[in-house]
């Protein structure tokens, strides 16, 4: 192989992985401007979150598919921000897209906010919690009725709550 077609490989290879993994960014409220309701210093984030948890809700990082166990939660509930505990999903609006993450056609009522997010060389519908401004997911119009659309979230960014038996 010669030395420009390594180097060719090699640049190809680490946009690759760049694109799988996603562009880590700069903090969520940094970046934006926006200001929450429940804001902490990057260093009270990250004693309160795991690495992978502040990775996604703080740098809007993406988790690898297929790996959150809420991919298949069954169980009648409420999914809350992992960053702030605001419930954001109802499990009644939960359905399995097949995509590798848990996904869910609505959110509940001011639950969450969205922005334009135009990185990995694309225009898509990013979400977030409306109260800590963590990073969640992002929103597609490729869902199931009654909305037409895939809340494509993050397991890592979300906690669950059981119905309890009435």
């Amino acid at each position: 192989m010669t030395r420009r077609g390594f180097f060719l490989l090699s640049g190809t290879a680490i946009l690759a992985a760049a694109a799988f993994r996603g562009f880590t960014r700069n903090s969520v409220a940094s970046e934006t401007g926006e200001t929450f309701e429940v804001t902490k210093t990057d260093a009270e984030w990250k004693a309160i979150l795991t690495d992978e948890q502040y990775r996604i809700l703080r740098h809007e990082d993406t988790e690898r598919p297929f790996t959150s166990a809420f991919n298949t939660e069954k169980r009648k509930g409420i999914f809350h921000c992992a960053g702030c505990d605001l419930p954001v999903y109802s499990s009644e609006a939960k359905y399995d897209s097949g995509t590798g993450w848990p996904s869910f056609w609505e959110a509940l009522p001011n639950a969450i906010g969205t922005r334009e997010d135009t990185s990995l060389f694309m225009t898509r519908t990013e979400c977030h919690c409306r109260r800590c401004g963590g990073h969640l997911g992002h929103i597609f119009d490729d869902g199931p009725p009654p909305t037409g659309m895939r809340h494509c979230i993050n397991g890592m960014a979300l906690t669950f709550s059981p119905a309890t038996a009435a």
